[in-house]
């Protein structure tokens, strides 16, 4: 016997409700201002970097563009999630800002490898710039990184591409704030190296802030449980309903970065429990654990033949 809740107050029950996580946001103009004060900041840091031989600039431009392509992805992906599902994409295209946050990490890693290893030819071999010049643009990037994190500031942070842009806007007003203090430290010491010393603070802060998105995208994209998502206790909760005697082939899997799905079998002995039971309880799935998709099955343990995905090793 096969029933489906699926935890959308508006397909079923009297009172239509708010559904948490049936809207993915697309925080459209933060987006395009973002980019847009990126892109020209990128202009300038490629500029002057290369005017006054300055690698901290250079780095913090390759850094930069490599946000702009990651608010550019996370832009995209936010934007194909809004679609709706279709015969070929059941769930639609909500699985793009996974990907999205996946390719953005990616991109950031690849460019904290490339600013290190230059970092470390510098070290070994220390050039000359002009101070003045990379502490004005230094500063002009401290106030466009901090205007582009406040732009996503007041979007929601339980969507992994939105607090991913937000957190590597914050970092890189830090970032340009470090770039200042060893423009001004080389202005009255004569220390050269401090810009590379400076280009590999700024890798291991990028790294720092790329560690968390990375690692919970790849989890995210292997279909763990999401974040703040208690396997144990959505377990502990289903088997207290009353009339469940077991709870097998439980799976909670993340249909996006905003949006958490879940599939069980329950067994009933007493029988099939109603529709406003499996609406009740999917109700309470999404209120308790933020699981808005339940779909739950139904089995009154009277079949000849058990269910083949009980054991916990079957999939």
């Amino acid at each position: 016997m096969h029933d489906h809740a699926h935890g959308h107050g508006h397909d079923r029950g009297p009172a239509p409700r708010a559904h948490r996580h049936s809207h993915v946001p697309n925080p459209g103009r933060a987006f395009a201002i973002g980019v847009a004060l990126n892109l020209g900041f990128v202009a300038i840091e490629l500029v002057y970097g290369i005017s006054a031989n300055s690698l901290a600039l250079l780095a913090d431009a390759g850094h930069n563009f490599g946000d702009v392509v990651g608010l550019l992805l996370a832009w995209g992906a936010a934007t194909l999630a809004t679609r709706g599902p279709s015969s070929r994409f059941t769930y639609g295209l909500r699985g793009t800002t996974i990907l999205a946050a996946l390719g953005n990490a990616m991109i950031l890693l690849v460019a904290t490898g490339a600013i290190a290893w230059e970092a470390i030819r510098r070290l070994i071999d220390p050039t000359s710039f002009e101070g003045w010049v990379v502490i004005w643009v230094a500063l002009s990037g401290v106030a466009i990184n901090t205007a582009s994190a406040l732009l996503f500031m007041r979007e929601p942070k339980d969507d992994l591409n939105i607090r991913g842009v937000y957190l590597h806007m914050a970092a890189d007003a830090g970032v340009s704030l470090g770039v200042v203090v060893a423009g001004v430290a080389m202005l009255y010491t004569g220390w050269l190296r401090l810009d590379p010393v400076v280009s590999l603070i700024i890798a291991i802060v990028i790294l720092v802030g790329t560690w968390g998105l990375l690692r919970e995208s790849v989890q995210l994209a292997l279909q763990a449980v999401p974040e703040g998502v208690d396997a144990v206790m959505v377990r502990r909760h289903l088997a207290a309903l009353p009339g469940v005697q077991e709870v097998h082939d439980l799976h909670i899997w993340g249909m996006s970065t905003t949006e958490t799905a879940l599939t069980v079998h329950l067994v009933m002995p007493g029988g099939h429990p109603g529709d406003d039971f499996l609406v009740t309880v999917a109700n309470d799935i999404e209120r308790r654990f933020n699981i808005g998709h339940a779909t739950l099955q139904v089995e009154t343990a009277t079949a000849s033949v058990p269910c083949a995905l009980a054991p916990d090793h079957v999939v």
